[in-house]
């Protein structure tokens, strides 16, 4: 039984098209955009790779073992599915004065495609964002489908946290409420930290869900927190005027979303009231949030995929394209095209 519901509002109904997606690895295609580019000099070796059906945090291990050097020395931007075939960067922290032949790291899964010295280490979340070329198989109503891509790609589709944020059945989400209650312990930094996140991140989608269920998902509350489209930049202005509603329309900033920490909220007035008013069922668990080193931060309920479009193969094949930027998940896009399915998959 899950801790908290998961049943969040789609923006255009329930789609009416359904399909099959990693039918193979192949079907799921990510390309990671860092944004810029290495300087060719430095202690930290940039490694673009190629995976197909590997985990994220497994190549990196390897990449220690290969180096010999302790797994702290490597990093990543970020994570990227395992079932797909995926091309990322990876950084390595190894000594001016070595040198190593990185093409013989990998096998017939991984590929190193490129290597290239940096000054600086590689951090999570230091990218700009990644592409995606899905194959949808065994599509019914690919007419349907094709009016919803079209919608996306015009009005843009909810900025939910994915499913894979929230771990299988759910096991992450739970484990998060068990963990602030006090009900388990977790003693790896990493998993507590990932539990933790799967809380903050269905907060934030609760939000996001009652706001496109209460038909103010393009409306404007005085007091609402904007957010600068393509930036981190927020501010909040306490009378909602037609010149902001109308950059809010045309996509020059977004409505926020809290992303559940310490310190005052950003919303104030109406907005302010009508978010305490969604989650006020689960303030114990906002107040536990609290308690932990984490900052009240803002994220954009709004997503718009750059370049979004569909390519028929046939009848029930086809291929979606589009670019997200950093934090934003391809399955979120994809709910809201048509209800999906796929393989059982071994992790």
């Amino acid at each position: 039984m899950n801790a908290l519901p998961t049943n969040f509002s789609y923006l255009y109904g329930e789609p009416e098209a359904k399909a099959q997606i990693r039918t193979l690895p192949e079907d799921f295609q990510v390309v990671e955009e860092l944004g810029f580019e290495p300087e060719g000099q430095g202690e930290h070796v940039f490694l673009y790779i190629r995976k197909c059906g590997e985990n994220t945090d497994w190549v990196a291990r390897q990449l220690a073992n290969f180096a010999q050097v302790s797994p702290r020395d490597v990093s990543y931007a970020g994570k990227k599915d395992r079932h797909a075939v995926t091309e990322q960067w990876f950084c390595v922290k190894f000594p001016i004065k070595r040198n190593l032949n990185w093409k013989l790291f990998g096998g017939d899964s991984i590929e190193v495609l490129k290597s290239v010295r940096h000054p600086r280490k590689l951090r999570l979340g230091a990218l700009q964002g990644n592409r995606f070329k899905l194959r949808l198989r065994q599509v019914e109503n690919m007419k349907a489908l094709l009016a919803r891509v079209a919608n996306v790609a015009e009005g843009g589709c909810p900025n939910y946290f994915g499913e894979q944020r929230f771990g299988n059945d759910f096991g992450n989400l739970n484990k998060g409420i068990a963990l602030l209650r006090g009900e388990i312990e977790e003693r790896q930094r990493n998993k507590k930290g990932l539990y933790i996140s799967a809380v903050r991140s269905w907060l934030f989608n609760q939000i996001l869900s009652c706001r496109i269920s209460e038909g103010i998902w393009d409306r404007l509350l005085n007091g609402d927190a904007l957010m600068l489209a393509g930036t981190q930049s927020c501010f909040v202005e306490e009378v909602a005027t037609d010149d902001l509603l109308a950059r809010l329309r045309q996509g020059d900033i977004h409505l926020t979303g809290p992303m559940w920490g310490r310190g005052e909220m950003l919303p104030v007035a109406a907005a302010e009231q009508w978010e305490r008013k969604q989650l006020s069922e689960w303030q114990t668990i906002g107040e536990l949030l609290e308690t932990l080193s984490l900052k009240q931060e803002r994220r954009a309920l709004r997503l718009k995929p750059a370049n979004f479009k569909a390519k028929v193969i046939n009848d029930s094949e086809c291929w979606l394209e589009f670019s997200l930027p950093s934090g934003a998940f391809a399955t979120s896009v994809l709910r809201e095209v048509c209800q999906y399915g796929q393989p059982e998959k071994s992790d």
